[in-house]
């Protein structure tokens, strides 16, 4: 991902949360997407504790950056738009988003110069009705309808995930290891081939000779679609080393 700054990404607001070490979660949650604008709605005295500190696990700017307000309306105020997260029928007349659309639709307002945020509520009960009319959409996650309880770190994670995808959906193709790792080049990964091939033949795996280039095909297929290492290409001869060493071995000692 490119995105590195969240200066037009949604703010997070939590309205009464309960425990100090969520609100550090939370932020930790928000961090991992490079979000930082943290809005407090009442939250307890409290709230900025050592425990708060130690669960954001170095997301602590976060923390110190967070603003603090007494009501819900002070919160959102200046924002364009804010979705509320629920999981409960509120029995109101409002659009209802997904984590995914919502950051479709906050991207595509991003766009536009406005500003928007998010409102999460209450651990234990989740967003007042009052809070949730405040807001002009509500967003809901599709999961298991049978049990959809979240926690709040987990939800402001999920929020900020989609959004932070939308900014580059597609994840380059690339090894988490550098340097000695280096792919394998083709000649050496079509030695490995015959090597494996022709212990295939010598044990009678590719004993039909109608089958054998169909089978020759999907077994090299396999093994191109891992982008193999040169390391993992001395592995795997090897490997095919040692069971025909094995096989042989055990041919040597067997007495019918």
């Amino acid at each position: 991902m490119t995105e590195t700054s969240s200066s037009n990404g949604p703010a997070i607001i939590l309205v009464r949360p309960q425990l100090s070490e969520n609100i550090g979660t939370a932020a930790r949650a928000m961090l991992n997407n490079a979000l930082t604008d943290l809005r407090l709605v009442g939250p307890k005295p409290d709230w900025l504790s050592d425990r708060a500190i130690a669960a954001s696990s170095g997301a602590d700017r976060v923390l110190l950056g967070a603003k603090v307000f007494d009501t819900t309306e002070e919160a959102v105020a200046g924002l364009h738009r804010v979705w509320a997260t629920t999981a409960r029928n509120r029995f109101m007349v409002k659009p209802v988003d997904t984590p995914r659309s919502a950051a479709s639709a906050m991207r595509a307002i991003a766009a536009g110069g406005q500003k928007f945020g998010v409102m999460f509520g209450p651990e234990r009960s989740g967003l007042e009705n009052d809070d949730v009319a405040i807001a002009d959409t509500v967003v809901t996650v599709p999961l298991n309808p049978e049990y959809t309880s979240l926690n709040l770190a987990q939800c402001v994670l999920l929020i900020g995930y989609e959004w932070f995808q939308t900014a580059d959906p597609v994840l380059p193709d690339e090894h988490m290891t550098k340097g000695a790792a280096e792919l394998t080049t083709k000649d050496k990964l079509l030695e490995f081939f015959g090597h494996l091939e022709r212990e295939l033949d010598e044990c009678g795996f590719l004993r039909h000779p109608e089958k054998r280039p169909v089978m020759v095909r999907n077994i090299r297929n396999l093994f191109q679609r891992a982008n193999l290492t040169n390391q993992e290409v001395q592995t795997l001869h090897g490997i095919v080393h040692e069971l025909v060493t094995y096989r042989h071995r055990k041919g040597e000692n067997f007495k019918p």
